[in-house]
């Protein structure tokens, strides 16, 4: 649609497309899939709002019942904008059931940001405006990653681009929110990159850290946003590659493709690339569980048929979800090992496999130690994992699941994903709110008003 800088600065003319890209240029298709992502992140954020997670961080800040203008999702408490899109976002992580694929998870940074804003405002904004502050939210959280080397690259450095990434996405939905003009909008993107950070250590000893990345990430590309509207200015060489101290220079080590950030600009939209999640643990395990659940429906096998696993890995998916090591929910959520273990004895891999209960039954250890996981150093860092069964009587199945059930090309269908929502907000919220909130997003483009929405949260 348009191709190349509007203007010779990167951050300018990011900040120009974005506030010059009108809901009309969003496909219906795109639409229909951005409504199914509000409502899978709300779902999972509403979940999430019982947490332990996010108990400690309400207990934290002292949150009670109060008059505030922005709900604190799950919960009978409102606060300020900051607060609950820093809550928020940590309750849309919790649980690993928030979508994937966008700066990483796009849904738990954009959508706290931008509900939070909602509630600060004194007049009406549209369902349509709502719709349009989300996917750009999206794209500018994918296209800031994209460009700084895509995920494996970015993450491999020991960054969290949730966290990273997520922040400029957050501002770019809040700044186009409070119609925040191109240079203002080109502020917010220079300060979010203060707000920028996070890294893997979490994943050594299994700690709940990741869930603030995104928790932060949404709380700073809010307060990006609000400063910009009020004349606080950012650096204008936050996205010049050979500028010291710039983005792309300090957190992508002067890799990547910086013009890739405003390149083609509205030629395809980054919220389509992103993927819903039928599985409660890490992305990357998602491809193993879908294989060995294909080898064992097409081969006709049940769980005491199968006599061992073997896991064939690339080295960066080995160090994101390779651990045998599960001493807390968190390590559960990140170990594909774990997560096949969890198939074969509970049949699916959803919240309840996730509690202690199930990860320290009796049963998990010896279903563990039949998994082998091995590095094999021909594959890309991308590269999904080969499962190989070996059946009691020495058969052997190997199989790879090129792209996992949720993802564009493998999407769940819209009943499943409904299914989904309503299963986790049904956990904390009342049916008739439950469905109220499906109704009322699923025809969002038709709201006059989406403050309607925030009083259903709650």
């Amino acid at each position: 649609m348009r191709s190349g800088p509007v203007s010779g600065n990167l951050t300018q003319a990011l900040a120009e497309l974005v506030c010059s890209t009108k809901f009309e240029a969003f496909p219906p298709e795109t639409i229909h899939k951005a409504k199914l992502h509000i409502l899978d992140t709300l779902g999972a954020a509403i979940a999430g709002s019982a947490s332990r997670e996010t108990d400690a961080v309400v207990a934290m800040l002292g949150l009670q019942a109060g008059t505030g203008s922005s709900p604190i999702w799950g919960r009978p408490i409102a606060s300020d904008a900051r607060t609950s899109a820093f809550v928020n976002g940590v309750s849309a992580h919790a649980y690993e059931l928030d979508d994937s694929g966008g700066c990483d998870h796009s849904g738990a940074v954009v959508l706290p940001a931008a509900l939070a804003a909602l509630g600060d405002r004194s007049q009406p904004l549209s369902g349509r405006d709502l719709l349009r502050s989300v996917l750009l939210g999206y794209e500018v959280g994918r296209r800031v990653l994209e460009a700084v080397g895509g995920y494996e690259d970015h993450n491999g450095l020991g960054w969290h681009s949730t966290g990273t990434c997520g922040a400029f996405g957050a501002a770019a939905a809040v700044g186009s929110m409070v119609k925040l003009d191109a240079n203002a909008m080109a502020s917010a993107l220079g300060s979010a990159c203060s707000f920028a950070g996070g890294t893997w250590a979490f994943i050594h000893n299994g700690s709940s850290t990741k869930k603030l990345h995104a928790g932060r990430a949404a709380e700073g590309g809010l307060m990006a946003a609000y400063l910009a509207g009020q004349g606080f200015d950012g650096p204008d060489s936050v996205f010049e590659p050979e500028r010291w101290g710039s983005f792309f220079a300090t957190f992508g080590a002067g890799k990547g493709n910086p013009e890739g950030l405003v390149r083609d600009f509205g030629d395809y939209w980054r919220l389509n690339r992103c993927s819903i999640k039928p599985h409660a643990t890490c992305r990357g395990t998602h491809a193993g569980i879908d294989a060995l659940d294909l080898m064992m429906q097409n081969h006709g096998l049940e769980p005491a048929d199968i006599a061992a696993i073997e896991v064939d890995i690339s080295g960066f998916q080995y160090g994101m979800c390779g651990g045998k090591v599960i001493q807390s929910r968190a390590q559960a959520q990140m170990s594909l090992p774990y997560a096949l273990a969890a198939r074969l004895r509970y049949g699916k891999v959803f919240l309840a496999e996730l509690e202690e209960a199930a990860w320290s039954a009796a049963e998990i250890g010896p279903l563990m130690e039949r998994i082998t996981v091995r590095i094999d150093p021909a594959m890309k860092d991308e590269d999904e994992p080969a499962i190989t069964i070996v059946t009691a009587p020495g058969e052997r199945h190997r199989f790879v699941v090129e792209f996992p059930l949720g993802g564009p090309q493998n999407p769940l269908s819209d009943e499943r994903l409904l299914g989904k929502y309503a299963a986790l907000a049904g956990m904390v919220l009342p049916a008739a709110k439950v469905d109220a909130i499906s109704d009322f997003v699923l025809d969002l483009e038709n709201q006059t008003d989406a403050r309607s929405l925030l009083a259903l949260l709650q």
